[in-house]
């Protein structure tokens, strides 16, 4: 097979953009153009200041100064990209379906489909064709089919490729990975790939699998991860009634070396674009194929979760009095976690959900975040009008003025800066009794505390 020459990313989201920024960065020799049809994703992508890229991660601006211009590059002209690549990777959006059969669990596969049909109707030589969407197992049978019948006499191969990236150290993990995974059913288009990404990872780290085997590895990775959070956020909610300190325990379980101390931090639960979504995806997925007992244990990775986020707010409203009536909550983050600007399935928008439903006064700040992206995420659950959810909910961009004349401040995100405030200077400006319900489990509790809080952490 002729070597690769021209890489086509279709999708240019938080998958898509950091992943192909590296590969242009390492493989100065290839060209690679991301392309989107979102022009004010692309315009960010291609603005001179760096501080405005549409994704946030740390490191991601000095990847993309490197290589852009010189073999990276951003465009909305999807239609050129795909006739001049050699290997196109589908980048897009695979959110869990909100209508028809599968709604609620199922992956939603349109805009694959739409890239498939887009692929087949302007590719006029060979293409190597890579899913780096997280996708439901045997999703690359419905691109086979779609490319392999338009008749047009160009051969197509299909690889799987999915990403492993955490928000927050994706340039860290695209640089140095566990490893990297790669299914296929042609030798000569997986050994392309592999020569991709052998430019930069030991050859030891570079996976071949079959097909069906890569794309469910993805899903279970996200699943086994997301069960630790389940898992040690139910023994949370027992070590508050027992007595005993999560975190104790947590450290305790985390020194057995089969077990590890990673992902067994207590929290107001897990969120993020992939955890919730591949698990629902794979209790769909179990139950068409009649594995009910499969699904049913799965899924009760995701109940776990949703009583989490509940009995956090429960905890707030029970404690100040049975009423956050007109009341002012502070929230001390947005994202999902720190280090990115995601808030997809974050904890805080459930926890916020709850507390308006009680009509409390929200002010949020978060470091990342845009006031519009809160605003949006709130929205879109519809439980309110967004005239009320701008009536009820204030967005700040000072920490101080977030937790001033507040009843009550909920740490939903871990981000550094938050043990690093003037904690004395907070409880001053507070209503008293001074309430701190940590979410994530990062304050001092002992310290805030003689400086006359009273501080809620989770599991203890």
């Amino acid at each position: 097979m002729k070597s690769i020459k021209n890489i086509t990313c279709i999708g240019a989201g938080y998958v898509g953009g950091p992943t192909m920024s590296v590969i242009a960065q390492k493989n100065p020799e290839i060209n690679v153009t991301v392309v989107d049809l979102n022009t004010e994703r692309i315009a960010a992508w291609n603005d001179s200041d760096l501080s405005k890229l549409p994704v946030y991660e740390p490191g991601l601006d000095e990847v993309v100064a490197e290589a852009r211009g010189r073999n990276l590059f951003f465009s909305t002209d999807v239609e050129q990209a795909i006739d001049q690549a050699d290997m196109i990777f589908i980048s897009v959006n695979t959110p869990t379906k909100t209508y028809g059969k599968g709604k609620g669990q199922a992956a939603d596969l349109k805009f694959i489909e739409l890239c498939a049909r887009q692929i087949a109707a302007v590719a006029t030589s060979d293409k190597i064709v890579v899913e780096k969407s997280t996708l439901p197992v045997r999703t690359a049978e419905a691109l086979k089919s779609i490319l392999h019948n338009t008749g047009n006499g160009v051969n197509f191969h299909i690889l799987s490729n999915p990403e492993f990236l955490a928000e927050g150290t994706a340039i860290q993990d695209l640089q140095n990975p566990d490893r990297v995974l790669i299914g296929g059913e042609n030798e000569e288009a997986v050994q392309a790939l592999v020569n991709i990404y052998a430019a930069w990872v030991p050859q030891e780290n570079i996976i071949t699998t079959n097909l069906w085997s890569s794309e469910l590895s993805k899903l279970v990775a996200n699943a086994f991860l997301a069960q630790r959070v389940s898992s040690i956020n139910a023994i949370s909610e027992l070590c508050e009634a027992t007595g005993a300190d999560v975190n104790e325990v947590a450290f305790a379980i985390g020194k057995d070396s089969r077990i590890g101390s990673k992902f067994l931090k207590a929290s107001v639960g897990f969120g993020g674009s992939c955890f919730q979504k591949d698990i629902l995806n794979l209790v769909y997925i179990a139950r068409t194929y009649n594995l009910h007992k499969v699904a049913d244990y799965w899924e009760q990775v995701i109940i776990m979760n949703d009583h989490q986020k509940e009995r956090f707010s429960d905890n707030i409203i029970k404690t100040l009095y049975n009423t956050v009536n007109g009341k002012n909550i502070a929230f001390l983050g947005w994202a999902f976690k720190k280090d990115t600007n995601d808030t997809r399935e974050s904890a805080a928008i459930y926890v916020a959900d709850h507390l308006l439903d009680e009509e409390a006064f929200i002010t949020v700040y978060d470091p990342k975040v845009s006031a519009e992206q809160i605003y949006r995420d709130l929205d879109y659950l519809g439980t309110r009008s967004p005239e009320e959810n701008r009536r009820l909910v204030k967005v700040v961009n000072n920490p101080y003025e977030a937790c001033n004349k507040s009843h009550a401040i909920a740490v939903l995100t871990e981000w550094d800066e938050f043990k690093t405030y003037d904690w004395q200077r907070i409880y001053q400006n507070m209503y008293k009794p001074a309430f701190v319900f940590d979410g994530r489990n990062i304050l001092n509790k002992k310290e805030l505390t003689e400086k006359g809080l009273v501080v809620y952490s989770i599991g203890e």
